[in-house]
C-alpha cells in the first residue's frame, strides 16, 4: 500500500498519519511528563514480575502434566474472561475514573500472584490451582487492560500518545528481556514458587506510582454517563469505520493463531531441541530483544500507517513458517529476534492507529474490543494449536499459525486498499520490478500516458 489519498482510510483525522504539531517528538519525549514517568517506572517492575510468572506458570503446568495442550488450556483460561466479558469491561472503563480503577485491578492481580506463590512454595500446588489463578488474572485484566490503554491518553494528551504507546510496549519488552532470564535461573535454582512471589510483590510499584500522581495534571476526559445501549453503540461506532474495524480484524486473527508462543516454544524446548527451561527462557529472551527493537523504532517513527501494519503482519507470518522448518537450534533461536520485532510492530501500529482515530468518549469501549479480539481470541486458538502441536508435532503447529497470520495480512491489506480507493501497480524502477498500491486516479493517469506513448 502507498501513501496516496485514502491509503490509510480517508475518514481518519489528520493526527492518524501525521506527527503532532509543534516540536518534533524524540524517542523518550513522553517521559518528560511526571505522571507518565511514575506510571512507566511502576510498570517496569510489575512487567518484570509478570514475565517471570508467565515463564514459571507455563513450565509448572508442563512439569505437572507433560502436555502442550495443558499449557494451551492455561493460556486460554487467562484470556477467556476477555473474550466473554471484554466489551462490558470497556463500558465500565468509559464510565469510571481510570486511576482508582487501576488501583483496584493492580491490587487484585498482586493478591493472585501471592496466593499462587503460597500454594507452590508449600508443595500443595495442583494444575487446577494454576487454572484458577490464570482465570482470576484474566478477570482483572478485563477492566485493567482498557483502563490502562485509555489512561495513557489522560496522562500525556494526544500530542504524545503515539510515543507513549510505543514506550509502553518498549517497557513491556524490556521486562521481557529480564523476566524470562531471571525466571529460568530461579526455576532451575530454587523453584517456580519464588517467581510467583516476586510477581505478587512487584505490583507494589505501580500502586505506589498511581498514588503519587498529581490529579490536576491529568487530561480531563468526559466520562460516559450510565445508560442503555452503550455496548451496542460502541460496536456500531467501530463497524461503521473501516479505519477501525479492519486493523481490529487483522489483530484478531494474529492474536488467535499467531501469538501462541507459550505452546510452541515450550514444545520446541522440551520435545524438539531437548534444552529444558533454560532453552525456553532463551527463546523468550531473544524474542523480547526483537520486540524491544520494534517498540523503540515505533516510538521514533511517530506515525501509525496501515501500510506498516500490513507489511509487518505479512513478515511476521512468513518468518513463523520459516522458523518452524529450520533444523538448527541456534538458527531457530535467532529467528525469534525478527519474529519479535515484527510481531511487536503489528501490535503497536494497530493499537496506536485505533486509539488515534477514536473519539475519547468511546476509547474505553473501542480498546476493550481491540484487546478482546487480540487477547480474547487466545481461548479459541490456544487449545486448537495445542492439540495440533501434540498430535502432529510442534513444527506443524507453528506453520499453521504462520500461514493464518500471513493470509490474514494479505486479505486485510487488499480490503483496505479497496476501501481506500487503491489499485495494484506493477512496473520497473531502475531495472527492478516494483509492486505497490497507488490511488485509482494515479493508476488511470499512468494508463493514459502509456497509451499516448
Amino acid at each position: 500500500m502507498s501513501t496516496g489519498p485514502g491509503a490509510d482510510s480517508a475518514p481518519a483525522p489528520a493526527t492518524h498519519d501525521s506527527p503532532p504539531t509543534g516540536a518534533r517528538a524524540t524517542m523518550f519525549s513522553s517521559l518528560k511528563i511526571r505522571n507518565y514517568r511514575l506510571f512507566f517506572l511502576g510498570q517496569v517492575v510489575s512487567n518484570t514480575g509478570t514475565w517471570m510468572q508467565r515463564i514459571a506458570q507455563d513450565w509448572l503446568v508442563l512439569s505437572l502434566t507433560g502436555s502442550s495442550a495443558a499449557v494451551g488450556i492455561t493460556t486460554a483460561l487467562q484470556f477467556l474472561p476477555m473474550l466473554l466479558f471484554g466489551l462490558y469491561g470497556g463500558v465500565l472503563v468509559d464510565r469510571l475514573p481510570k486511576r482508582p480503577t487501576l488501583l483496584a485491578t493492580q491490587t487484585a492481580m498482586g493478591v493472585t500472584g501471592l496466593a499462587l506463590a503460597a500454594l507452590t512454595l508449600s508443595g500443595h500446588v495442583q494444575v487446577w490451582h494454576v487454572y484458577v489463578a490464570a482465570f482470576a488474572v484474566g478477570l482483572a485484566t478485563v477492566v485493567d487492560n482498557p483502563a490502562r490503554q485509555s489512561f495513557v491518553a489522560e496522562m500525556v494528551g494526544p500530542g504524545q500518545l503515539q510515543n507513549a504507546v510505543s514506550l509502553n510496549s518498549a517497557n513491556f519488552q524490556s521486562a521481557r528481556l529480564v523476566g524470562p532470564a531471571v525466571a529460568g535461573l530461579m526455576i532451575t535454582g530454587v523453584g517456580t514458587g519464588w517467581a510467583f512471589l516476586f510477581n505478587g510483590l512487584s505490583f507494589v510499584a505501580p500502586i505506589v506510582g498511581l498514588l503519587l500522581m498529581r490529579a490536576r495534571d491529568l487530561q480531563v476526559v468526559q466520562r460516559a454517563p450510565r445508560g442503555k445501549g452503550q455496548l451496542r453503540e460502541g460496536l456500531h461506532y467501530v463497524a461503521s469505520r473501516p479505519e477501525l474495524i479492519w486493523p481490529i480484524v487483522l489483530i484478531g486473527f494474529i492474536g488467535t493463531f499467531g501469538f501462541n508462543f507459550p505452546v510452541w516454544l515450550s514444545a520446541y524446548a522440551d520435545d524438539v531441541f531437548h534444552v529444558g527451561a533454560g532453552g525456553y527462557s532463551l527463546f523468550n529472551t531473544l524474542m523480547a530483544l526483537g520486540s524491544l527493537a520494534g517498540a523503540l523504532l515505533a516510538a521514533r517513527r511517530g506515525t501509525a500507517r496501515h501500510r506498516v501494519l500490513i507489511a509487518a503482519a505479512l513478515a511476521f507470518g512468513v518468518l513463523e513458517v520459516v522458523a518452524a522448518l529450520v533444523p538448527s537450534f541456534w538458527l531457530f533461536a535467532l529467528l525469534m529476534v525478527p519474529i519479535g520485532m515484527f510481531g511487536l510492530t503489528v501490535n503497536v501500529t494497530a493499537n496506536t492507529s485505533v486509539q488515534m482515530t477514536t473519539d475519547p468518549a468511546m476509547r474505553g469501549r473501542v480498546m476493550a474490543l481491540f484487546m478482546m479480539v487480540f487477547m480474547g481470541g487466545t481461548p479459541l486458538g490456544a487449545p486448537l494449536v495445542g492439540w495440533v502441536t501434540d498430535t502432529y508435532g510442534p513444527r506443524v503447529g507453528f506453520i499453521l499459525g504462520g500461514l493464518v497470520s500471513a493470509a490474514a495480512a494479505v486479505t486485510v491489506g487488499l480490503v483496505l486498499a479497496r476501501v481506500g480507493g487503491l489499485r495494484l501497480a506493477v512496473g520497473w524502477n531502475h531495472g527492478h520490478p516494483r509492486v505497490r498500491f497507488v490511488p485509482k486516479e494515479q493508476r488511470e493517469q499512468q494508463r493514459e500516458l502509456a497509451t499516448a506513448v
